[in-house]
């Protein structure tokens, strides 16, 4: 089984930078895709950007040009930088990760909060 662990989240004023990892303990399972996520109050989650096995990132039009997504070497953690923070930007994080079969594995979230 996959586990997900993801950190870094907190309060940060707009304008502001917020660092989320997420560890990745894949067990026997190759990754294929490694994703983050966002989730605010009495929304749907919102896809916000993901990696490739071979690098390639992908980001959502609401983030592009502020948030930057990236894994280590060993593809163990993964990293978005969040940069030029807003406060809809507000919400729980949580990074997902797919393997060849299947999209099932989440973290349980890290809130992020923009507030002045």
């Amino acid at each position: 089984q996959i586990q997900l662990m993801e950190s870094g989240g907190g309060l940060a004023h707009p304008g502001g930078s917020l660092r989320l990892s997420c560890a990745i303990s894949p067990g026997i399972f190759r990754i294929d895709n490694m994703r983050w996520y966002r989730q605010s109050p009495g929304q749907e989650r919102e896809y916000i950007a993901s990696i490739t096995n071979g690098g390639l990132p992908n980001y959502s039009e609401v983030v592009k040009g502020r948030f930057t997504i990236s894994t280590t070497n060993d593809k163990k953690t993964l990293v978005l930088q969040m940069d030029s923070l807003k406060p809809e930007d507000t919400a729980v994080y949580f990074c997902n990760v797919c393997t060849l079969r299947n999209c099932d594995s989440w973290g349980q979230g890290t809130q992020v909060t923009v507030s002045s």
